[in-house]
């Protein structure tokens, strides 16, 4: 009865143009960290700092020192950053503890070397929020060869290719140390890897939860006078090529195994062939291990398949339940920062 009386009573006024107005609430502009893993930059870093905190300075910037045996905590400190450490040496362990300890509503994440234009960070900010994205990847552009190198060059395009082909044809700089990540990429993202390969991870996260995502091209610079790379070419290369393995194996076990099965099994028939036209010839088998061997290929090539399907059934399982944490953040809802 009461909820008819107050009907009856709100009619009228709505009428009469007595009722209340409501207005919504307009959303909080968004919480933006920047976050800086940084080892030896004593000659970057401050520069970064100073960039980032010009061109988006609502945002708070972190530093966070991977053991470095310069002054670079200090340079960060006085820069204007909120200094921190990570004792576990790699850029895989500094990701994972910054994600893990700040609370934000949009991160930005980029290298401490000061080869990413932070004019940029802005437009990637807010290409995140319009299109309510969940990872943009700010796409290196250049034209100075000693920036980026053309061995680097080639080995990203190769191994972005390869994840590609697998996870997903929505990439195209897998390895691009610039990224602008929402809350619930930071907060679902497992963070595994411990050095350079990072990236990858990133990359794989996102493809293999089918998050949205977006690429904005950003300028890409030479490295100032003094401060030297970290990168080496080989030895990470062929870790961020072992990840991406494992990656597979791990996201993608029934065509892993079933590859697997497939050579195995294709071995197995060659190496039978010679044996059973012996067989059908003489009815005789003088060849036992030459079967011996065919047998247990074939053995191991069922037991490949096996472990596909089974893998397959489990890793199923395990993105459930990774999608499951990615829905439980909300998802961004915010007021455009106005420049």
């Amino acid at each position: 009865m009461r909820h008819e009386e107050e009907i009856r009573v709100t009619v009228p006024r709505l009428i009469a143009g007595e009722a209340e107005t409501w207005h919504e609430a307009a959303p909080a502009a968004p919480r933006i960290a920047v976050l800086i893993p940084c080892y030896n930059e004593e000659v970057a870093i401050p520069r970064v700092v100073a960039a980032f905190r010009s061109a988006l300075p609502e945002a708070t910037v972190y530093v966070y020192d991977n053991n470095s045996r310069d002054r670079t905590a200090a340079a960060a400190l006085a820069a204007g950053a909120v200094v921190r450490r990570e004792p576990q040496q790699g850029k895989g362990h500094v990701v994972r503890r910054m994600l893990a300890d700040i609370e934000a509503d949009v991160y930005v994440m980029v290298d401490g070397d000061d080869t990413y234009d932070a004019a940029d960070a802005p437009a990637m900010i807010r290409m995140l929020l319009e299109e309510r994205l969940d990872m943009v990847t700010g796409v290196r552009v250049t034209d100075a060869a000693a920036a980026y190198r053309p061995g680097h060059r080639l080995g990203n395009r190769v191994l972005t290719g390869v994840v590609r082909m697998v996870f997903g044809n929505r990439i195209t700089d897998m390895l691009s140390g610039y990224r602008i990540f929402s809350r619930r990429f930071a907060k679902s993202f497992p963070a595994l890897a411990s050095g350079f390969e990072t990236e990858t991870e990133f990359t794989v996260h996102a493809l293999e939860l089918r998050m949205p995502v977006g690429e904005l091209q950003t300028r890409y610079r030479e490295r100032p006078p003094g401060s030297h790379s970290k990168l080496n070419t080989y030895r990470d290369g062929f870790r961020i090529l072992n990840a991406i393995g494992l990656l597979v194996r791990r996201e993608r076990p029934l065509p892993f195994f079933g590859i697997l099965a497939a050579l195995l099994a294709a071995v197995a028939v060659g190496l039978s062939i010679p044996v059973f036209q012996t067989w059908l010839e003489t009815g005789l088998v003088p060849r036992f291990p030459t079967a011996i061997l065919s047998t247990g290929l074939m053995l191991l090539s069922f037991l490949s398949l096996a472990c596909g399907l089974i893998l397959d059934t489990v890793t199923r399982g395990r993105l459930e339940v990774k999608r499951l944490a990615y829905l439980s953040v909300p998802a961004p809802d915010f007021r455009l920062p106005t420049r």
